[in-house]
């Protein structure tokens, strides 16, 4: 996926469109509360700006319906983007139409704008699958994109998170730009160099860490790195699906009773490298200081496992220690209620070491994002996706189209 970057085109004069991710979190008075996707942005949007293009910023927010809603205007991220770069950006009243055209017409350069939400609109949101034999839809997708593309003299994505999906902004507008240059900005470079150096080329031993609440959620991707890995930790609720295919009983734990045939066939498969919790922290109910045990086989009538237990914690931490390449994707437990934190913040901190020996650690996004931050630890591994399900598209092996319609390097 060598792509070339804005680095590689001389902006100057330039219209430039770049599709970044602005899905910030937001309180119940519009205020951001975490800025971090904004300032991610930053080293490609300074780069446009130093050069002298005319910069039109394109994102979602939310989930509107596909008409304008208060509730999701990207006013605050212009006005906090602003702020972080020291310049006035002009904020657009829609993504499309004639008084964006003068907005952007009235650009000079080194200026910016931004155009509102783009799930404002109905078109940005469907699916090529669904406008393929519904020419109304089509039209409407194309037209919408269109529009997009022909404010600009290039197209940029900057927008990892999204990069797994079809939407009009990211497939059907760089489509639509005919010989115009397409290209990858410097947040989506450094993901896919990342994630494509820990997949494709990984120095050895390589171990992938996956967790979250549901095994038919990482099926394709369990599959796909137990082809490629050394070894696959697996953590989080789905662990206990994976006990009852072992014929253990598990309590009031979260399982999926239809995945159980799925669960044995990747434990059939996976032969020594798939690796699952000898034990696991045990509670009756899931709350705040809750009493706790730990228990290595079944769990009893009237309690629920949580998090993974102590000597498995053990088992992962020496894994972890003699990888050289080590890929995490998403809790070992429910790290937002203490004290079914302890197996993620294990983890975490074990990837710090390693990193610290020199081992390449990728963090893909999502929950274990958010738990690495919460730990104070992002800066001590080499990387963190913005990307949850994208990172986890890209590591089961499944193609992007947004990414394979722009210029190769």
């Amino acid at each position: 996926m060598a792509k070339k970057t804005i680095a590689n085109v001389n902006v100057k004069g330039k219209k430039v469109l770049i599709r970044v991710d602005f899905n910030v979190p937001q309180d119940a008075n519009g205020a951001i509360t975490d800025d971090a996707r904004i300032r991610k942005a930053l080293p490609t949007i300074q780069h446009v700006l130093k050069g002298g293009g005319r910069l039109i910023l394109m994102s979602h927010l939310g989930r509107p319906t596909g008409e304008p809603d208060p509730q999701y205007t990207l006013a605050p991220a212009a006005k906090r983007l602003g702020e972080l770069i020291g310049q006035n950006v002009v904020m657009a009243p829609a993504s499309v139409g004639p008084d964006v055209v003068t907005i952007v017409n009235g650009l000079k350069d080194g200026q910016c704008c931004m155009l509102e939400n783009l799930r404002f609109n109905k078109a940005e949101t469907i699916k090529d699958k669904e406008a393929k034999d519904k020419p109304e839809l089509r039209q409407q997708k194309d037209g919408f994109a269109k529009q997009l593309a022909d404010m600009a003299d290039v197209y940029v994505n900057d927008a990892f998170g999204t990069c797994h999906r079809d939407n009009a902004s990211m497939l059907t507008v760089p489509q639509q730009m005919g010989s115009k240059p397409k290209v990858v900005g410097f947040l989506v470079q450094k993901e896919l160099e990342y994630l494509g150096d820990a997949l494709n080329t990984p120095k050895r031993p390589f171990v992938a860490i996956l967790g979250g609440k549901k095994v038919s959620d990482k099926i394709g991707v369990i599959e796909a790195l137990l082809g490629k890995c050394d070894a696959v930790l697996i953590g989080g609720a789905m662990q206990y699906t994976f006990m009852l295919a072992q014929g253990q009983k598990t309590g009031g734990s979260l399982v999926e009773p239809d995945k159980v045939d799925e669960a044995k066939r990747l434990i059939a498969a996976g032969g020594g490298k798939l690796k699952l919790p000898v034990d696991c922290t045990i509670a009756a109910e899931l709350k705040e200081g809750a009493a706790t045990k730990t228990t290595e086989g079944n769990i009893p009538d009237g309690m629920q496992g949580l998090d993974i237990g102590p000597k498995t914690i053990e088992l992962y931490k020496k894994i972890i220690a003699d990888a050289e390449t080590v890929a995490w994707n998403g809790p070992m437990g429910v790290f937002e209620v203490k004290p079914f934190d302890v197996g993620t913040f294990a983890v975490a901190d074990a990837l710090v070491a390693a990193t610290a020996k020199g081992a390449i650690t990728v963090i893909g996004g999502g929950d274990s994002a958010a738990a690495i931050q919460q730990a104070g630890l992002s800066e001590k591994v080499s990387h963190v996706s913005t990307g949850g399900g994208a990172s986890l598209e890209f590591m089961e092996g499944k193609p992007f189209k947004a990414v394979d319609v722009l210029d190769n390097a």
